[in-house]
């Protein structure tokens, strides 16, 4: 039996991508619309969102291609809270249920976004960060999962959302650099400041700098020095 490619989405759809699709719909908005060709999961007005629990890589193209001529908002879950649970081998209980120390953390979206930080200087692209609490439940498959020891990845789950950001500009994503930088500073000085891994602040200083929000002054040494963008009034 032949499907349409709106039942072929619903099909593949994950629990976390389908609970946040439903925590983020308003009373009017429109669910797995075609546009242009692409299933939108949610329609407002004129605007098209699109839930993304992975990576950005995986919608670069259809980006480019929706925000040429649409307003496009990408919703994007950070587990805040994660906690772990192992199924047990038949599917039917589970054997644990534990609280991973890892806290997930906003700045932690820049992993993703240095995929495709040229959208924001479209007008046309924004970016609503939710810092979320969820399960993720593993089960066993010693074929697979021989990084964790045999076990792998089954789902994740809503449990709640705990916080949001909306990255509209250039310059909500600039809000995020640390006050206590200097007026010239270097990824090292961003990964300081931050108490973050000198990649993380790599990845965010480019995607500024992608956004015009940032601009290159030099250079210390071989560590290239930015400075905020002056906006003209």
């Amino acid at each position: 039996m032949n499907r349409s490619p709106r039942e072929v989405s619903a099909l593949n759809e994950k629990p976390l991508h389908a609970a946040l699709k439903e925590w983020y719909a308003q009373a009017e908005d429109r669910l797995e619309v075609a546009v242009d060709g692409y299933i939108i999961d949610i329609v407002r007005d004129d605007l098209l969102i699109e839930v993304q629990t992975r990576n950005f890589a995986a919608l670069k193209h259809k980006l480019i291609r929706l925000t040429a001529h649409h307003p496009v908002r990408i919703v994007y879950p950070i587990a805040q809270e994660k906690w772990i649970v192992r199924l047990a081998h038949d599917g039917q209980g589970t054997l644990s249920r534990r609280r991973s120390p890892k806290r997930g953390t906003l700045d932690q979206v820049f992993h993703e976004l240095v995929r495709l930080p040229h959208l924001f200087a479209t007008g046309n692209f924004s970016l609503h960060v939710l810092l979320i609490q969820e399960e993720e439940l593993r089960r066993y498959d010693r074929k697979k999962g021989w990084r964790r020891r045999g076990w792998v990845t089954h789902e994740r789950r809503l449990l709640q959302v705990l916080d949001e950001r909306l990255f509209a500009a250039p310059d909500d994503v600039a809000a995020l650099l640390p006050s206590t930088l200097d007026e010239t500073f270097s990824a090292a000085d961003l990964a300081s400041a931050m108490d973050r891994s000198i990649r993380l602040a790599g990845r965010m200083a480019y995607c500024l700098r992608e956004m015009g929000a940032i601009q290159r002054v030099g250079k210390r040494g071989n560590a290239l020095l930015y400075a905020r963008t002056e906006r003209r009034p």
